[in-house]
C-alpha cells in the first residue's frame, strides 16, 4: 500500500491514473486509496481537485474498458486460465455470469463500490457477452459516482483525519447499538412476513 501512495505522491496525476487504470482490468491495486491520496494532495494545494476527479474518471473508464475487451476477445477460456491469479475460479465465474445475465447494467454501475467486483467488472462483462453499447454508459455512471465520492471525501478530509477518528471513537458504541437495532428490526420484519 505504501508503494502505491508514494507513487501518487511522487507522480501526482500520472501515478493515480496508473493505479486506477490497472485496477480496472483485473490487477488488485488500491484505486480508491490512490484517489483519496491525490484528493488529499489537492486539499493541500499540490494538485487540483477537479483535475484529480477528471483524470481518475478517465482512468477508471479506460481500465474497465480494457478489461471488457480482454474478456470479450479472450472470452471464458482466457478468464479461466488466468483468473486463478486473482481468485476468479470457474464456480465464481459461473455465479457472476448468472448474475450479470439477470442484472448486468446495475451490476456494472454498482460494482465500483464492491472490492473484487470492481477489478473484474469489465472482464466479466466482456466474457459474458454484454454489448459494448450497454456496458459503456453504465460503466461511466459507476465511475462518475465512485470517483466523485472518493475525490470529494479525500479532499474534504485532508488534514482532519485525526479529529474525525477521535469523533468517531466517541460515538462508536452508539453506532454499534444503532446497527444492532437495525438488524433486529430487519429480522423481526422478515420473521413476521414469513409467519
Amino acid at each position: 500500500m505504501g508503494g502505491f501512495t508514494s507513487l501518487v505522491s511522487h507522480f501526482g496525476y500520472l501515478g493515480m491514473a496508473v493505479v486506477v487504470l490497472v485496477e480496472g482490468f483485473g490487477v488488485p491495486a488500491p484505486g480508491e486509496t490512490a484517489i483519496i491520496v491525490a484528493a488529499g494532495l489537492a486539499g493541500h494545494g499540490r494538485l487540483n481537485a477537479i483535475a484529480v476527479g477528471m483524470v481518475a474518471f478517465a482512468a477508471a473508464v479506460a481500465g474497465d474498458s480494457i478489461g471488457y475487451w480482454i474478456g470479450r476477445t479472450g472470452g471464458r477460456r482466457l478468464v479461466l486460465r488466468f483468473g486463478r491469479y486473482v481468485r476468479l475460479t470457474e464456480p465464481r465465474l459461473e455465479r457472476m455470469e448468472g448474475f450479470m445475465a439477470r442484472r448486468g447494467p446495475v451490476v456494472v454501475a454498482a460494482a465500483r463500490f464492491v472490492e473484487g467486483l470492481r477489478q473484474l467488472n469489465g472482464v466479466v462483462a466482456g466474457a459474458t457477452g454484454m454489448p459494448w453499447r450497454r456496458f459503456l454508459p453504465f460503466n461511466a455512471l459507476g465511475a462518475a459516482l465512485w470517483v466523485g465520492a472518493w475525490t470529494t471525501g479525500g479532499y474534504l478530509v485532508g488534514d482532519h483525519i485525526d479529529g474525525i477518528e477521535a469523533t468517531l471513537g466517541r460515538f462508536q458504541w452508539l453506532a454499534v447499538a444503532a446497527a444492532v437495532a437495525a438488524v433486529a428490526v430487519w429480522l423481526l420484519v422478515r420473521w413476521r412476513r414469513h409467519r
